[in-house]
């Protein structure tokens, strides 16, 4: 890594359970360094990375941080008055961002970046399936789990580092991609953005910053990238053109947007001359990933779980769809988490119309995350919209409005917050389906 450090040096991360943020520490972590941190809370990350020797500190005081300490790295969703951060600063401790910290490290590898409003979590998760299957042995940093590895990192050995670019507040224009993939783009982060321009203009400079020796991956017939490619000085390839062979592999993961991601990754992987074969048996094999569509189990009546990060409007259309196309439930029952009011509000028609797939919908509170609470919109107000959905004020209330369903059903907990934790109280066994 390119931080001036050497191998015994202490890290200190702010806010370490982060599912970024504790994929870097991993990765500092094996290269040998010693690693500290602090979260507002203790999570299934934080007493997974305590297992590995992390010191984690649940209360951010500034007595945490020491004069001994050499690097601290922190999440961009903490403020600038954070009293850890504040304490560094005053000592004089380099500090980096998560993602200046990931810039870093891609200055020092040859950088595939997976990049898109949509899809790219899963994308960048079936290029690793490949690359590892290939014996390419990446190093791999992904914003979730993968469900093989059990991990949001992989730590590899050779040139290549598979990474998901968040484009967030910019966050992805820190990286160095020699590939770039594009899944989409799409309006969200429209807190920060405010239009589609805005988040075009993002993407048009990390696609200008692809040296003329890289490649840019993405769909050449989307209108919404046309600006996009045409800041690029380098070869463009369409994987629209790996449709058909997507089409043709028998993918454990549902959906024609899944489809799309898998063409996605194979353009990469034909790029790079990784042999065909290879490719189509690691995305046949291919499983999925955390809070992607996740499969949890049955409920004490047989109706499936899953579980969807999906919280934009469109990942819920697509996702619903899949479900109902794939798996065909007698009833599709919905329990979703609205994440941000900026997003709710700003979005709010366009959630409306998007569970049209869904047969009944039950609409939890804000998950507000780092936004103050706006009394312009909530669930109440949000649910009163949206046809076959109820309202409901905590996720003890959920189960009352369940009493009917059978092992004919799915019941998909939906949202970027902790709605999660529906399924596995409404979780009985983990039966194969």
């Amino acid at each position: 890594m390119n931080t001036n450090l050497s191998s015994n040096k202490k890290v200190y991360f702010i806010g370490i359970g982060g599912i970024g943020v504790s994929a870097l520490t991993r990765k500092y972590l094996s290269d040998g360094y010693q690693v500290f941190g602090s979260d507002r809370s203790a999570s299934k990350i934080t007493k997974e990375l305590e297992i590995l020797g992390v010191k984690i500190f649940l209360k951010q005081k500034t007595t945490n941080i020491t004069t001994d300490i050499d690097l601290v790295i922190y999440t961009i969703a903490i403020s600038g008055n954070h009293p850890e951060l504040v304490r560094a600063r005053k000592l004089g401790i380099k500090t980096l961002s998560y993602p200046e910290a990931l810039g870093e490290l891609s200055k020092t590898l040859f950088t595939i970046a997976i990049s898109g409003t949509h899809g790219k979590t899963t994308t960048t998760a079936m290029l690793a399936k490949i690359f590892v299957d290939a014996e390419l042995d990446p190093t791999v940093i992904i914003g979730s789990n993968l469900l093989e590895q059990k991990s949001n990192f992989i730590a590899g050995k050779s040139k290549y580092f598979i990474v998901e670019a968040c484009e967030y507040r910019r966050s992805f224009l820190n990286l160095s991609p020699q590939i770039l993939v594009i899944t989409n783009i799409d309006n969200d982060h429209l807190d920060y953005y405010h239009d589609l321009a805005g988040i075009q203009n993002a993407f048009s400079e990390l696609a200008s910053k692809i040296p003329s020796t890289g490649v840019l991956i993405c769909d050449i017939h989307d209108s919404l990238l046309v600006p996009v490619i045409a800041t690029a000085h380098c070869q463009v390839i369409d994987y629209r053109q790996f449709d058909q062979i997507a089409n043709q592999l028998s993918l454990k993961v549902p959906g024609v947007h899944n489809r799309l991601n898998a063409a996605a990754a194979l353009a990469v992987g034909k790029l790079l001359r990784i042999p065909i074969t290879i490719s189509h048996t690691a995305l046949q094999n291919f499983r999925g990933t955390w809070r992607r569509l996740e499969y949890l189990g049955c409920t004490r009546q047989g109706a499936r779980l899953y579980d969807d990060y999906g919280h934009h409007p469109t990942e819920i259309k697509v996702t619903l769809n899949a479900i109902r196309c794939d798996f065909k439930p007698k009833r599709l029952i919905v329990i979703f988490q609205p994440h941000l009011y900026s997003r709710t509000k700003l979005l709010f028609k366009e959630f409306t119309e998007s569970f049209n797939d869904a047969d009944k919908i039950l609409v939890l509170p804000i998950y507000a995350a780092r936004e103050p609470r706006d009394p312009a919109i909530s669930s109440r107000i949000l649910a009163s919209a949206i046809p076959r959905a109820t309202y409901v004020s905590n996720i003890a209330a959920v189960e009352r409005h369940l009493t009917t369903t059978d092992r004919r059903d799915i019941i998909l907990t939906l949202g970027a917050g902790d709605v999660f934790v529906v399924g596995e109280k409404l979780r009985y066994n983990q039966r194969k389906i």
